[in-house]
């Protein structure tokens, strides 16, 4: 997602490791283009109903057969609001409304790289349940007995959000 480069890409000269400020980046001898490695954003939904939660299986690795709140990367030119609408279309066939943003994470443990997840709650509109795209499966889970989630943001969330259910 985020890989080194190794050379310019506006006038392919060979980048060079250099510190600017805290950081050690590469940096364009030539041109002065610095490569900043930013994580990937990514939206996700949380749709709550009476003490359960909608997760889905990954079909795909990483961690695929575990479980994870519908979610995906935002594209280019995209509103983060209408990507997390997006993926839960495509994974769970289901239409929905954003309520409110509940949190936003740093992902550290994807191989494929650094993410930033802004996790939306929302409520269905319409559709039908079932299990899409990168999804293998789709279900509603109590808070209190969630299957293995795949990403540490998630797992995050998701207990953050079973403590305020019990209080």
């Amino acid at each position: 997602m985020s890989a080194e480069f190794l050379f310019c890409p506006l006038c392919a000269t060979p980048l060079e490791r250099s510190r600017e400020g805290v950081h050690a980046r590469m940096i364009c001898p030539s041109c002065g283009f610095i490569h900043y490695r930013n994580p990937a954003p990514a939206a996700g939904l949380l749709i709550v109903d009476g003490g359960r939660v909608l997760l889905v299986r990954r079909r795909f690795d990483p961690f695929k057969g575990l479980w994870t709140m519908p979610s995906g990367f935002i594209e280019y030119d995209e509103d983060v609001r209408a990507a997390a609408v997006r993926e839960m279309l495509e994974e769970t066939g289901l239409e929905v409304e954003i309520d409110c943003l509940c949190a936003a994470e740093s992902c550290f443990d994807d191989p494929r790289g650094n993410a930033l997840l802004l996790v939306f709650r929302a409520r269905v509109t319409g559709g039908a349940m079932r299990a899409g795209d990168d999804a293998e499966d789709v279900r509603f889970f109590p808070l209190g007995c969630l299957p293995p989630i795949a990403f540490e943001a998630h797992r995050k969330v998701l207990g953050e959000l079973a403590k305020s259910a019990t209080r």
